[in-house]
């Protein structure tokens, strides 16, 4: 299908089940949109695909939210764009606020719990189905594989920072396209025929980009001016938008810096507070770094000067939310247009096919990085490597049961799955 016989109601539609199930993080993010928009409703060639999710793995903030953004636009210019990385965010700004709300007030609930404990489950099937799925068309050569397997390694053994890993493959793969390396270039068998249409009109995403720009950091100097840098609003606006700018690497990254400042620095919450708005964010629709709404919320709600703490905490968490993400549709309005129009330069299609081959290691880090955590309970250090590993002795039961119940349920759809799961969690929790 070519992207212009797609309908804005169509992308909305989309988009809107792709954000409601969008759970477990940029793995479980990526893959769903991977089944939705490649598999499903081959909008998106997977060349293309890949070539947009390459571009957004070196942008600072939530990838998977801004490869919903890029697809968007690709599909309806800078309107696409907004639809469907502001749908991406809806649900899940939706829940957190509502979550942090019953947090403040009552604390947390067992049923909530045990929904969530269910969801994981369902996650983590969804995130090894589709790590199958992606590298087996992704890793077509001998060199990508070894890409892919390098990459896994530097991120899970030894920790690499994650832009290193993604700036060393796209290295790789110019010089193995200069050098006129086959073995570093996608096959174009693949490709669809919107892989031909001319891309949106840039000037109008570059006109967005300022308006964004503008909406972005005037507000912010509005808020220093009026209340001063002390203020509890202008303390949110300030360091969350510093995290707009400076979060490379991906959520799980980005969260402990995020944690220790909250923490330590500003003691707008105690270490298991945090942990817990990290659950919340981990298991809700939406990117991950949406924890970051719960942070706002609880540091207003403690410091509501003279509004009602709960009036209080859901301003502070909008104004966490919007510090956050519109940098987020800024990045792809500026960038976006010039990666599309040197996506058939050789040496960034060089750079571009050994970055997607170091994307399949990136998600089977985050996939086993979740799984390691979910299923089990204690962890050791392989000194003198910052490598983490499982105790097996910790190994929850429960939770691989769980897990495999959902894998087979999978079968039968998405939405059925997470039903189970929600349900089979709740009643654990309950029982």
């Amino acid at each position: 299908m070519g992207t212009e016989t797609i309908s804005r109601g169509e992308l909305t539609r989309v988009f809107g089940r792709i954000a409601t199930l969008s759970f477990g993080g940029p793995a479980g993010q990526i893959a769903l949109m991977h089944r939705v928009l490649v598999d499903e409703k081959k909008w998106l060639s997977e060349r293309r695909f890949l070539h947009a999710l390459n571009f957004c793995l070196l942008l600072p903030g939530p990838e998977a939210q801004q490869l919903a953004t890029y697809v968007g636009w690709m599909i309806n210019g800078v309107a696409g764009g907004l639809i469907a990385g502001g749908l991406f965010i809806l649900p899940g700004a939706v829940a957190v606020m509502g979550l942090s709300v019953v947090y403040a007030t009552y604390g947390a609930t067992p049923a909530i719990d045990g929904a969530f404990f269910g969801l994981k489950a369902v996650v983590l099937a969804l995130v090894f189905a589709a790590i199958l799925r992606l590298g087996k068309r992704a890793l077509q050569t001998r060199a990508q594989k070894i890409v892919a397997s390098l990459s896994f390694v530097a991120l899970f053994v030894f920790d690499a920072p994650f832009p290193l890993v993604v700036v060393g493959a796209g290295l790789i793969g110019v010089f193995g396209a200069r050098l006129g390396l086959p073995a570093m270039m996608h096959a174009h068998g693949d490709a669809l025929p919107e892989d031909a249409q001319e891309t949106p009109d840039a000037r109008k995403a570059f006109a967005a980009a300022g308006v964004l720009a503008a909406l972005w950091l005037i507000p912010l100097g509005a808020l220093l001016l009026a209340f001063g840098a002390e203020d509890v609003y202008a303390r949110i606006a300030v360091f969350f938008s510093k995290m707009a700018v400076f979060t490379f690497g991906g959520a799980y990254a980005a969260l402990s810096y995020v944690a220790q400042q909250a923490v330590e620095r500003y003691h707008w919450l105690a270490p298991a507070e945090m942990l817990d708005g990290l659950g919340m964010a981990e298991t809700t629709p939406g990117p991950l770094i949406m924890v970051l709404q719960f942070v706002g919320f609880m540091a207003a709600f403690r410091n509501p000067g003279a509004l009602p703490p709960l009036l209080a905490g859901a301003l502070g968490g909008l104004l966490a939310t919007y510090v956050t993400f519109v940098p987020c549709f800024l990045w792809i309005f500026a960038g976006a247009p010039f990666i599309e129009r040197l996506r058939e330069n050789k040496a960034l299609s060089g750079a571009m096919s050994a970055i997607a081959a170091a994307v399949v290691g990136v998600i089977a880090n985050l996939a086993l990085w979740f799984a390691t955590h979910f299923l089990f309970r204690a962890h050791w250090t392989l000194a003198p490597l910052p490598l983490q590993l499982p105790d097996p002795a910790s190994l929850d039961s429960t939770a691989l049961a769980l897990s495999i119940a959902a894998g087979a349920a999978l079968r039968f759809g998405l939405a059925p799955s997470l039903l189970l799961g929600a349900g089979a969690g709740v009643l654990i929790r309950l029982l």
